[in-house]
């Protein structure tokens, strides 16, 4: 498990590269109260997680691990629930959350980046109601 990276995975570059190519701007793993999203666009308070599909449980009990089986299922589903706390959290502050699962993003990066900036806009659109 050393060699697992938890910062700079290829999903992460592949949604960066996508969002920077559109015009926007972000922060990479900047502390947000006790979490580190991904890519933090503070502006607008949004944070966007990319989920590696084995690591964040995603079709987990399907049957594909075979040994250790105690310990994985136990490791899996504590970062679940962290991921969840982590949620929560960032939605108390009033942070807009999103999570994309490693293999939405090699699918169709493109949506996925359609969906940090329809969020963008949604936050737009609610801050000129407000200024008005």
């Amino acid at each position: 498990m050393k060699a697992n990276r938890s910062n700079n995975t290829r999903i992460e570059l592949l949604l960066r590269r996508e969002l920077f190519r559109r015009g926007i701007r972000y922060r990479v793993n900047r502390k947000i109260l006790t979490t580190r999203p991904d890519i933090s666009i503070a502006k607008y308070k949004i944070a966007v997680f990319c989920d590696g599909d084995f690591w964040h449980g995603k079709d987990y009990y399907d049957g594909r691990v075979q040994h250790n089986k105690k310990f994985w299922d136990k490791k899996i589903r504590r970062n679940k629930e962290r991921d969840f706390e982590q949620t929560i959290l960032l939605r108390d502050e009033g942070w807009t959350v999103l999570r994309f699962w490693g293999s939405e993003i090699n699918e169709d990066v493109a949506a996925c980046a359609q969906r940090v900036i329809e969020s963008i806009n949604q936050k737009k659109i609610f801050w000129k109601k407000i200024i008005r």
